[in-house]
């Protein structure tokens, strides 16, 4: 279900929970359309458990808005839902009794789900609260490489981050099993 009018979300949500029997706010979750107008889609999971039936109520708003009404007066739980959109996404909802972040500190400038965010981060400062710098998002032990014959191949956990080179590592030397997964599939392959 669709409301088309983002100002009237918690009457369509208080109308769902009392005259259709959706009792239980299962999530709400959010949206950046990034370079679309309206940029931001709010997204109620709800469900009945009278009825046992689900319904997803979607709302757009503006990044120039960037605000909604809270739901809390219906769902108390949509507190916590509410403060994390805030905080990821900045899209501020009039009305919450407890609006500030929850994940990130507070007096952090940015919001880093948004789609323009850069995926390293962006350096911020807070002397005596906390700070950043971009994170390095190339290699390492956490990250999967292109390109390799399989997914094994690009696992990060078989390699050797500094070479990242399958042949070199001792690990692969060690364990038949992913030994035989980097070689030709023939039948002599598969034995020990």
């Amino acid at each position: 279900m669709v409301c088309n009018q983002a100002e009237r979300i918690q009457e369509v949500c208080d109308f769902a929970k009392k005259e259709l029997g959706f009792d239980y706010l299962v999530d709400i979750s959010s949206v950046d359309n990034y370079g679309e107008d309206p940029r931001f889609t709010i997204v109620y999971e709800l469900y009945g458990y009278g009825h046992r039936c689900h319904l997803r109520v979607k709302t757009s708003v503006s990044e120039e808005k960037c605000e909604l009404p809270t739901v809390t007066t219906v769902w108390r739980t949509a507190d916590w839902h509410e403060r994390e959109i805030y905080d990821m996404m900045g899209v501020r909802f009039r009305g919450h009794p407890d609006l500030r972040r929850i994940l990130m500190w507070e007096g952090y400038p940015y919001f880093p789900l948004r789609k323009d965010f850069p995926l390293a981060g962006k350096p911020s400062e807070m002397p005596d609260v906390a700070f950043t710098k971009p994170a390095p998002l190339e290699g390492g032990p956490f990250v999967t490489v292109a390109g390799g014959k399989d997914t094994i191949a690009r696992e990060p956990r078989v390699r050797v981050p500094e070479t990242q080179s399958l042949e070199t590592n001792s690990r692969l030397e060690r364990r038949a099993d992913i030994r035989r997964a980097h070689e030709p599939d023939t039948p002599s392959s598969h034995t020990s």
